[in-house]
C-alpha cells in the first residue's frame, strides 16, 4: 500500500515537473518565521510552497483543510474571506492572498528580483492541478485530531515524492509544523542519497538545512520529523505516517 502511494507522489512530482526540487537562495533569510494558511490539495498552494522550496525560506504552515477549525476561522478573520493560499509576514507586515501576488512579493522581498514570468501567469497552474489529481485529492479534508501544543518540523522539499505524503497527513490533521527547506543546490544532489554516497562521497553538503540535517543526525535524507511535544525524531515516510495517526489521530 505505501509504496502505492508513492507511485502516485512521484507521478505527482512529474506532472508539476519537479519544481521545487533546486534551490537558487534568496539574498536574505526572514529574521521571523513567515506563516502560511494552506492546505496540500490546493493547486494554488503548491505554487507557493515551490517558490518557497527555490528560494530556501523556511515557513511556519498552519494546514487549513476543509473543514478544519483550527486556522481556518483565523484566515476569514484577518483578512476577510476563507481563501487560500494565505501569508502572513510579522516582519514586514505583510499580509495577502493570491497565489501570484504572494509569489511576486517573495521574490521581490526575499530575493531581490521579481518572479520569472512563468509564476505570474498562470504557466504552471495545469501541471499542479493535474498533481493534486494524481494525488486523489489527499491533503484536502480534515479528520478528526489531537492538537499539538507545540508545532512540529519537517525537513522536506517541496518535489519530494515520500515528503508530498507526509505534509499531506500533517495537513489533514491539523498539525501546525515549521517546513525546513532543503531543495539542493547542486547538480550532484539530484537523485537518491545513495547515489550521492556512492558517486560522490567527498563532495561537501552545501545548502543551509541540508548541513544542519547532517549534524544533527550524519545524513541527508528527507523527510525527517522533530515532534517537540514527545521527543521523537525519525526518517522515513512509512514510520512518520505511523507515528503520526499513532500519537495525533482521533
Amino acid at each position: 500500500m505505501h509504496a502505492l502511494k508513492v507511485t502516485s507522489s512521484v507521478l505527482a512530482s512529474t506532472f508539476a515537473a519537479w519544481r521545487g526540487t533546486k534551490t537558487r537562495p534568496g539574498t536574505r533569510q526572514p529574521e521571523q518565521l513567515l506563516e502560511l494558511f494552506e492546505f496540500e490539495a490546493c493547486p494554488y498552494c503548491r505554487l507557493v510552497r515551490e517558490a518557497l522550496s527555490e528560494l530556501d525560506i523556511d515557513v511556519l504552515i498552519k494546514p487549513t483543510p476543509k473543514g478544519g477549525q483550527r486556522f481556518r476561522p483565523q484566515v476569514a478573520d484577518a483578512g476577510g474571506k476563507a481563501q487560500f493560499p494565505f501569508l502572513v509576514d510579522p516582519n514586514t507586515g505583510a499580509a495577502m492572498y493570491e497565489s501570484a501576488d504572494i509569489i511576486d512579493y517573495l521574490y521581490r522581498t526575499y530575493a531581490g528580483r521579481g518572479a520569472p514570468a512563468a509564476w505570474l501567469h498562470g504557466l504552471r497552474v495545469p501541471g499542479s492541478q493535474l498533481a493534486t489529481a494524481a494525488r486523489g485529492m489527499r491533503g484536502l479534508t480534515a479528520r478528526k485530531s489531537r492538537p499539538a501544543a507545540k508545532p512540529l518540523e519537517l525537513y522536506s522539499f517541496e518535489s519530494s515524492p515520500y515528503s508530498r505524503l507526509v505534509r499531506e497527513r500533517l495537513c489533514e490533521l491539523e498539525l501546525p509544523y515549521v517546513l525546513r527547506n532543503m531543495a539542493k543546490e547542486l547538480w550532484k544532489d539530484m537523485g537518491p542519497p545513495q547515489m550521492r554516497t556512492a558517486l560522490f562521497p567527498n563532495e561537501p553538503v552545501q545548502g543551509r538545512n541540508r548541513t544542519a540535517l547532517l549534524e544533527r543526525t550524519g545524513k541527508v535524507q528527507v523527510p525527517y520529523l522533530i515532534d517537540p511535544n514527545t521527543g521523537t525524531e525519525l526518517f522515513e515516510s512509512a514510520d512518520i505516517l505511523d507515528y503520526l495517526n499513532t500519537t495525533y489521530a482521533a
